[in-house]
């Protein structure tokens, strides 16, 4: 698993924001923890023919979109 931190700005509508808070609220979540989970699934879905790290992919089936 990852051992370091580093901080990721993102620009997002007002709106959006507060609904993206309202609903991780309603599921017990962080919004840091949704978006890592999300940058997660993205680079196992889009890694293409790159070996990944053992951590990113444990417990995840390659190719295989959760909620599609």
């Amino acid at each position: 698993m990852e051992n370091r931190t580093a901080r990721l700005t993102v620009l997002i509508d007002p709106e959006k924001k507060k609904l993206f808070e309202e609903i991780c609220a309603q599921q017990d979540l962080t919004p840091s923890q949704v978006m890592r989970r999300l940058i997660r699934q993205y680079l196992i879905d889009n890694a293409g023919d790159r070996e990944l790290p053992k951590w990113l992919t444990a417990g995840v089936s390659r190719g295989v979109k959760e909620g599609r």
